[in-house]
């Protein structure tokens, strides 16, 4: 087993030290946030993951895995040192780095050994080798410091599965040095049969963005589908399902709605995008140009299609909105589509009343003036209208003639394509759903 540290504990990098220690590693996570810090140690994990609060309670109980504050902590302590901090969306689309150039810098002056320092976090191809200059340039080990990047692809509602047994492991290089100590860190996933890529460092930083990006393309895809779907007077659903049975093609994310959200995707293509500006690669920019244009479109379609159901205005409409995490499974509400869909619900004059099985506290924080209801009934109290803004089980689990005793106008808009919208219509409902055609 390794001593490893883990520096920066938001949701990427508290879930990786988690699983390194359920792995049986020695783990030393630290973050700048004392409070932070001190919550995780107690056990309490600030966002919704399943499965992640239970195994971080195993592990600190056991010893396992420990936080601090202190970077000369971390640097006698690791073996390896995993960069987990985060890349925000900056000026331009462009990714803000200063965290990762921080937390090097901290790092640094404490590594008096050989040792090898592990990025994890999404950034720009060429990061990683300036990283390692600065980290080479000020750590006492000088040379001694060998640096290699492991892109992360957690799913948020699956983080603890995708970290335990990935997919594959990526791991950039530049020495045969890494890879050893890598194959130690990963060996119970390698073992269980996890295929490990070693590549140079430039591509391994390319897969990470390159796979959000084909990803993204999907999904713009189906619902740049559902829009001619709807102009054709087409069904978008019967579509997909075709598509799918083609082996080149495949029926994942192959899913119309109202498109991508969340604290990766959107900013991830907008960072590729001003990379792919900045090396002159013009195919890219304007492919993730039109991604992007189309994602954000269907939110547009969304508003057009309530104004309509509406008569045309939404000023003083009672409007409930099912669901305002970017998707099921997470209280993230970064760059939410369903967020986005509120603001201009609220500047357009309606009165919006929202239910989310999670996310409520966390979209408090960002929108405090939203009406929030514990339970869907209420929200649903006097509504003229109905959206059906993220796909969580529990809303197809939704009984629609109970709802329909405490609507003011019986009129659902399924924004996701997932429920069963013959059982509603059976129920009185009057059924909008993107892609499809009405009844």
């Amino acid at each position: 087993m390794a001593r490893v540290t883990v520096i920066g504990t938001g949701y990427l990098g508290l879930t990786h030290a988690v699983c390194l220690a359920d792995l049986g590693h020695e783990v030393l996570a630290i973050d700048v946030d004392e409070e932070k810090i001190a919550k995780a140690a107690k056990g309490e994990v600030p966002f919704f993951e399943p499965g992640l609060e239970p195994l971080l309670r195993k592990n600190t109980d056991s010893g396992r895995l420990r936080f601090t504050t202190s970077f000369a902590e971390v640097g006698s302590f690791g073996e390896v040192h995993f960069l987990c901090v985060g890349t925000p969306e900056g000026q331009g689309g462009q990714a803000d780095l200063s965290s990762i150039y921080a937390a090097a810098g901290s790092l640094a002056p404490h590594l008096e050994s050989e040792c090898l320092i592990v990025g994890k976090s999404t950034v720009p191809v060429g990061t990683a080798r300036q990283v390692l200059h600065l980290l080479r340039a000020a750590a006492p080990a000088g040379d001694q410091v060998e640096l290699a990047w492991n892109p992360e692809f957690l799913r948020e509602g699956f983080a603890v599965q995708d970290s335990l047994a990935p997919d594959r492991i990526v791991l950039g290089v530049t020495s045969p040095r890494a890879e050893p100590r890598i194959r130690q860190v990963y060996a119970a996933p390698l073992q269980a049969g996890t295929p490990l890529l070693v590549m140079d460092l430039e591509t391994a930083e390319l897969v990470k963005v390159a796979a959000n990006a084909f990803l993204a393309t999907k999904i713009s895809f189906i619902n740049g589908m559902a829009e001619m779907c709807e102009a054709a007077g087409a069904d978008v659903i019967p579509l997909a399902e075709a598509l799918g049975y083609d082996a080149r093609i495949g029926r994942r994310f192959l899913s119309p709605g109202l498109g991508f959200g969340g604290g990766c995707l959107p900013k991830d293509i907008r960072a590729f995008r001003a990379t792919a500006s900045d090396l002159g690669v013009s195919s890219v920019v304007d492919l993730l140009t039109t991604v992007d244009a189309i994602n954000l479109g269907r939110r547009d379609r969304v508003l057009a299609l309530a104004r309509e159901t509406a008569g045309g205005t939404l000023a003083g409409q009672r409007v409930a909105v099912l669901g305002i995490a970017f998707k099921p499974n997470s209280d993230d509400v970064r760059d939410s589509p369903s967020i986005a869909i509120c603001d201009h619900l609220v500047a357009e004059g309606a009165i919006v009343s929202v239910h989310d099985p999670v996310a409520m506290p966390q979209a408090a924080k960002k929108r405090p003036a939203l009406e929030y209801a514990p339970s869907v009934s209420e929200a649903a109290q006097g509504a003229d209208l109905v959206l059906h803004l993220t796909e969580w089980s529990d809303y197809r689990a939704i009984d629609p003639a109970a709802l329909a005793q405490v609507v003011g106008r019986q009129v659902i808009i399924d924004a996701r394509c997932t429920l069963d919208a013959e059982l509603w219509r059976q129920a009185g409902w009057s059924v909008h759903i993107l892609g499809r055609p009405q009844v």
